[in-house]
């Protein structure tokens, strides 16, 4: 049977490719300690779980397309404390931000066309890409220089005439950078002055460690036209099995569009939207903790993995992940064999092997992204075994 073209260019995620292979080891007594997926394990504020003891509709039943008004209206009044008015008809309510990402890709991409991105780069954004029949140029960036790419004349250096868009991540996934006012003014006029969309994955705004003010690339009101941003519950609120996020544009035919793939899936959950809408009642003091308990553990694993000799990091200024380059051949084959053949007193550990978060063939072979979101007595346990795999790795 034949299979499309698009799909054969995906590969699977690098981060939970590896999930049968970790069942196996669950399976022969190994506790594996999991550093490969961004799932948090800080509390989701009780007001989502309340919300949802407190529904007593007879019918449980299909929310609008758009989204429910009153999720709708509780982003608009997040964003209003952040300085951003948003009509109602900014605001589409999506299944996670990744549906915000396909959906804002299925509306700009054609056969042929490419996304400019900044590598290292979200995975998952190849995949979403390919299925549109596009492709990721990559903007190269030097961890030598904390990832940063913000230069004119580097970014314009790659556009050609099949770029239809700039896409960033801002706090990054996977290096951790944050951008500076300027860098996103900077961004921001590149895309306006080529004519291009910027589409901006912010789902990691609150969680920034250098006391900066929470920014948005919706503060510049002269990129209506070519603004896209992708907004999500899961992160903010350690809510990852809500699966809420929205598309929020100015552009109103871009969401006149968008509108149809929403109408098309019919509508996203409609108990967990109305939980979602709950969350926007947490209060400053609960994303100061949290950012709290994020840079000790972001500090723990970069002080413990500068002990592993051969590891080097860029000790990242958000979001909750880092890229590490290790002294092994092959960080997919190492993986594989951390969960095969070895244990330390019956425990192991996962990352997430980083060449699929590169666009440039070859890159990233030996390096990982590590989600730093386990406590730390934890954190420290899996960077311990991370030293011991590479020492017992390389010694075969």
């Amino acid at each position: 049977m034949r299979f499309s073209h698009k799909v054969e260019l995906c590969g699977l995620s690098p981060m939970r490719k590896f999930h049968p292979y970790a069942v196996a080891a669950k399976e022969k007594g190994k506790t594996v300690y999991h550093l490969n997926i961004g799932q948090p394990d800080v509390p989701t504020p009780p007001a989502f779980f309340e919300a949802i003891r407190a529904f007593e509709q007879p019918v449980l039943a299909y929310a609008p397309s758009p989204g429910i008004p009153e999720l709708i209206a509780a982003i608009q009044g997040y964003y209003a404390k952040l300085g951003i008015p948003l009509a109602e008809g900014n605001i589409l309510i999506t299944a996670g931000g990744s549906e915000a990402l396909s959906i804002t890709l299925q509306c700009i991409l054609d056969d042929g066309d490419e996304i400019l991105i900044p590598e290292p780069f979200y995975p998952n954004y190849n995949t979403m890409t390919r299925t549109c029949g596009a492709s990721i140029h990559p903007l190269p960036t030097d961890p030598a220089k904390g990832y940063h790419y913000a230069v004119r004349a580097q970014i314009e250096a790659e556009i050609n005439e099949h770029t239809r868009a700039i896409m960033v991540t801002n706090p990054g996934n996977p290096t951790g950078t944050v951008l500076s006012e300027d860098e996103m003014r900077l961004i921001a006029d590149v895309a306006r002055d080529n004519d291009l969309y910027l589409i901006a994955d912010e789902a990691y705004r609150e969680f920034v460690y250098g006391g900066e003010a929470l920014r948005t690339f919706a503060s510049f009101d002269d990129i209506d036209e070519n603004l896209i941003v992708v907004d999500t519950v899961s992160k903010r609120f350690s809510a990852c099995g809500a699966r809420i996020g929205c598309l929020i544009s100015r552009n109103e035919k871009l969401m006149a569009h968008a509108l149809k793939y929403c109408q098309a899936r019919l509508s996203v959950s409609t108990l967990d939207q109305v939980a979602s809408a709950k969350l926007y009642t947490v209060g400053p003091e609960y994303f100061a903790a949290v950012r709290e308990e994020y840079k000790l553990r972001r500090d723990t694993v970069v002080a413990k993995l500068q002990e592993i000799p051969g590891v080097r990091c860029v000790c990242p200024g958000g979001a909750f992940y880092l890229m590490a380059d290790l002294p092994v051949d092959d960080a997919d084959a190492f993986q594989r064999w951390l969960l095969e053949e070895f244990d330390d007193k019956g425990d192991t550990v996962m990352f997430a092997p980083g060449e699929p978060f590169y666009a440039t063939p070859g890159k990233g072979r030996s390096e990982v992204r590590i989600a730093y979101v386990l406590e730390k007595e934890k954190l420290e346990r899996a960077i311990e075994l991370l030293g011991l795999g590479i020492e017992a790795y390389n010694r075969r």
